[in-house]
């Protein structure tokens, strides 16, 4: 399906980023990964193992300059980029009186400014190429809000602005620009909730579930694969948004 494409996906280091990796590798994707710190040689061996190449780019891409080094690094060593997916992502939660100004700027760079970073130089290869998709991962919290996450809440709802403007300026040339807005996902950093706070979680979603990582997978898979849905935010949570 994605054979001889390249997908560039930022936050990739484990958790939904990793599994993005995965699917597209397993889809015959050539892989640029990109984290703050490292990748681990696990995954690299996996994505690998479906006979595909990697490019490994670490950086931070809330910097400007780290942002064009990995679309510039993507293009170089692969000579296109078929698909950006804007995965990078933190969270600093507390209640909003005990927010720091730091705590606060600190999501927003990351979530928010990292994904129009990476925007802002793909979209000039892409304008190029005549051609690109670009997913960026939101979150339901940033259409319903939650307590104690105003920040990334704020930060997410951003990211839904930001994408349905991208997706009008690039359309004319053929690109689209979607996200994506998971809900509770079975990760490393839900595993280790309590059981109280999981079954308070459950109690929101409709299906009774968290969600798992090939869920997120399964449709960046479908939105990398067509040409004709733009600007949309898909929900993947379980129903969650509907009690928001």
């Amino acid at each position: 399906m994605f054979k001889g494409k390249t997908v560039v996906i930022t936050g990739s280091s484990r958790g939904i980023g990793g599994q993005l990796a995965i699917r597209f590798a397993k889809e015959g994707a050539n892989i640029v990964l990109n984290a703050r710190k490292e990748i681990s040689q696990e995954l690299i061996k996996k994505i690998e193992s479906y006979q595909v190449e990697t490019h490994v780019v670490i950086g931070d891409v809330q910097k400007f300059d780290e942002a064009k080094k990995l679309i510039d690094e993507a293009h170089n060593r692969f000579g296109r980029v078929d698909v950006l997916i804007n995965n990078a992502g933190i969270t600093r939660d507390t209640l909003l009186m005990r927010m720091t100004e730091e705590m606060f700027d600190e999501v927003v760079s990351v979530n928010l400014k990292g994904t129009f970073n990476t925007i802002h130089h793909v979209s000039k290869l892409m304008l190029k190429q005549r051609f690109g998709t670009i997913i960026n991962m939101s979150s339901v919290i940033g259409e319903i809000g939650n307590p104690g996450q105003a920040n990334y809440a704020a930060s997410k709802a951003g990211v839904i602005g930001l994408t349905k403007s991208t997706a009008k300026e690039l359309a004319a040339r053929g690109i689209t620009c979607n996200a994506i807005a998971p809900g509770f996902i079975e990760t490393d950093m839900t595993d280790s909730l309590s059981e109280k706070i999981k079954e308070t979680t459950l109690s929101h979603i409709p299906l009774k579930r968290l969600g798992k990582t090939d869920d997120i997978a399964d449709t960046a898979l479908f939105l990398a694969n067509q040409s004709y849905i733009t600007g949309q935010v898909i929900n993947v949570d379980g129903g969650m948004v509907m009690n928001g």
